[in-house]
C-alpha cells in the first residue's frame, strides 16, 4: 500500500511531560515505529494554557511530529493515540508530497534563506525613487 507523509500535532499532558519529558515525548516515535512507520521530525512546539479544559487539564504541551506511514495503518494510529494517557488531543493531516522536504526541514530547524536574484542596478533605481518621493513629500509639506 502507499506510504504517505503525515503531520500530527499532539496536545500532551503538561504535568506528565514536566515530570518525564523524555518518556512522554519518546512514546510518540515508539507508537509510530510500532506501526511500521518512520519518524521524519519530532519536536516540542509550545507549552501554553488551553482555550478550554480537556479532561480537567488547563495547560497542554504541544508536540509536532512528521512521519511516514501506510495509509491503511492510520486508523490504528488514531486508536493508539486515543488509548495513550499522555495524549489529550491530536490532529493528523496528510502532507502534500511537494511540501514534505520544506516542512520537515523547517521542523528540524534547517531554515534556508531564499535565493537573492536582485542586481545592484535594481538597488540603485530603488534609491532614486526614494529620493524622488522624499522631494515630493517636502514639496507637499511646503505648499
Amino acid at each position: 500500500m502507499a506510504q504517505n507523509v503525515y503531520e500530527c500535532l499532539f496536545i500532551l499532558d503538561s504535568n506528565r511531560y514536566a515530570r518525564d519529558p523524555g518518556g512522554v515525548s519518546g512514546a510518540i516515535p515508539e507508537m509510530i515505529e510500532g506501526l511500521k512507520g518512520e519518524v521524519l521530525a519530532n519536536r516540542l512546539w509550545n507549552e501554553q494554557r488551553l482555550a478550554y479544559p480537556i479532561n480537567g487539564h488547563r495547560k497542554g504541551t504541544y508536540w509536532l511530529t512528521y512521519f511516514r506511514l501506510e495509509s491503511t495503518r492510520l486508523s490504528e494510529f488514531n486508536r493508539a493515540c486515543q488509548l495513550n494517557d499522555n495524549v489529550l488531543r491530536n490532529l493528523t493531516l496528510k502532507v502534500d508530497e511537494r511540501l514534505v522536504d520544506t516542512l520537515v526541514d523547517h521542523a528540524l530547524g534547517k531554515v534556508t534563506a531564499p535565493a537573492s536574484n536582485v542586481d545592484d542596478a535594481d538597488d540603485d533605481s530603488d534609491d532614486s525613487s526614494d529620493e524622488t518621493s522624499d522631494e515630493t513629500a517636502e514639496a507637499v509639506a511646503e505648499g
